[in-house]
């Protein structure tokens, strides 16, 4: 079993309140081998929202209390961020998810690379929010850039490359 983020199964809830549908990552859903989850939504975030990013290093900093997420109207969201990320390695554990194939890039999914946290389109390697705390807890996190094609089947254990 695996999760996935949200977006990608068609679910409007980005920031800007849109999609980023994959075929590949719907029919795993379809087929009972994912289950969707927005961390954001799931911290009591809204959408559509401010987008945001880290601040002062990345997803394992904030976990760490070393960095924060900050919108860009200047709002600490770190702790719905948080509660996002614990919530979503909740139903991770529930569903005995290995792995995790989330977007990258954002400050809640990043499995190789986020924003710079300028706000100016820069991005640096670093993860998410979710991504640390998944691979914390020995779930593989993976984005839609660096996932293996399943058309051989529900593999992920044996032989997999991490991000």
């Amino acid at each position: 079993m695996k999760i996935v983020s949200a977006c990608f199964v068609g679910i409007h809830c980005r920031y800007d309140q849109r999609h980023n549908a994959l075929e590949e990552i719907r029919r795993l859903v379809r087929e009972g081998k994912a289950i969707p989850v927005c961390p954001e939504q799931e911290g009591g975030l809204p959408t559509p929202r401010n987008p945001a990013e880290i601040v002062g290093g990345d997803g394992e900093d904030v976990l760490d209390g070393k960095a924060r997420v900050i919108d860009n109207r200047g709002n600490d969201v770190t702790e719905q961020f948080l509660a996002g990320a614990r919530k979503a390695l909740a139903v991770a554990q529930a569903v005995g998810a290995k792995q995790a194939i989330l977007k990258e890039r954002s400050p809640s999914c990043g499995s190789c690379m986020i924003y710079d946290g300028t706000f100016s389109g820069g991005k640096k390697p670093g993860v998410g929010v979710t991504a640390a705390l998944l691979r914390r807890h020995g779930i593989e996190v993976v984005s839609e850039e660096t996932m293996k094609t399943e058309s051989s089947g529900d593999t992920g254990e044996e032989g997999s490359s991490k991000g």
